[in-house]
């Protein structure tokens, strides 16, 4: 603490304290008649000032640098934590695992056929010995007149059940497989699935995986020549005289089983594929 006494010609005098840390304060006695009366008192008050506005403090005993740039831990607040709402884990479904590889060949057993009743009722016959192959009996007469009449095949029946063989649309002709798929799972609940153009690949898998496949070809597995056909509704269609369908029981390497009428044959996969591909490899198959 500074302490600063002055005098005036008049006998005053003034007492100047100033604290050691900042600033200062005047103590000023200016009544020359209380000179003397009051220099007891002050020598008393000047230690009690001294005592207390000398008092070291934190800044004044060096502990603590008012002016110094505060630490790092001063500086920066401490953060606030984020609160991650949870959240529940996403559902995902069993990743696809790769397919089983096809079996080079594979012969379905315990299907059983008959001969088609009707002169071109054969893609009712093989709806109604397939369904048989899947525990449901099914009769060939109750989907040949389940199915709806049109004169396209892709939605219904074409012509008179009873009509000869090897026509093409508007004349009689017979169905595709759409009309027939649908009949099968309206009426008898099965799994059924038209598909065009399906491929050799997928038509093993499923008999691999003891399914059989209700095919489109002509004939009893011979060429054709394909055709475009519109419909009264200006829907087009390809159509192929003598289409026929068959039941696709098994393969090998080189060649292909299947079920006409009751009966089994095999033929090489390229004679396969040339008749099934004149209506564009089209199927019904069980869609499991």
């Amino acid at each position: 603490m500074l302490l600063i006494v002055s005098f005036s010609r008049f006998g005053f005098y003034s007492l100047l304290c100033v604290p050691c840390n900042a600033g200062y304060n005047t103590i000023r006695y200016n009544h020359p008649t209380m000179i003397k009366k009051t220099l007891p008192g002050l020598a008393v008050l000047l230690a009690l000032i001294l005592l207390t506005a000398c008092r070291p403090t934190a800044a004044s005993a060096g502990l603590l640098d008012s002016t110094s740039t505060p630490t790092a831990a001063e500086a920066t607040p401490s953060p606030t934590p984020t609160i991650t709402p949870s959240v529940p884990p996403t559902a995902t479904t069993s990743p696809q695992l790769s397919p089983t590889p096809i079996p080079s060949e594979h012969y379905i057993s315990g299907i059983f056929g008959h001969r088609q009743t009707y002169a071109i009722s054969c893609e009712s016959s093989a709806a109604a010995d397939w369904a048989g192959f899947f525990g449901v009996q099914v009769y060939e007469a109750d989907i040949q007149f389940l199915l709806p009449r049109s004169d396209n095949p892709d939605k219904g029946f074409v012509g008179d059940v009873h009509d000869p063989w090897g026509q093409v649309p508007p004349y009689s002709y017979g169905v595709h497989a759409a009309p027939i798929a649908q009949a099968l799972q309206d009426e008898y609940q099965l799994p059924a699935r038209a598909a065009k153009p399906f491929t050799l690949e997928a038509l093993k898998a499923e008999i691999a995986s003891d399914q059989p496949v209700i095919a489109w070809v002509i004939g009893n597995m011979v060429g054709g020549i394909p055709a475009d056909y519109t419909d009264k509704d200006g829907d087009t269609t390809t159509v192929a005289a003598y289409e026929h369908t068959v039941i696709i029981t098994g393969y090998g390497e080189d060649h292909i089983r299947y079920m006409n009428n009751g009966r089994f044959y095999q033929i090489p996969t390229d004679t396969f594929l040339n008749s099934w591909g004149v209506l564009k490899n089209m199927v019904v198959y069980y869609a499991d």
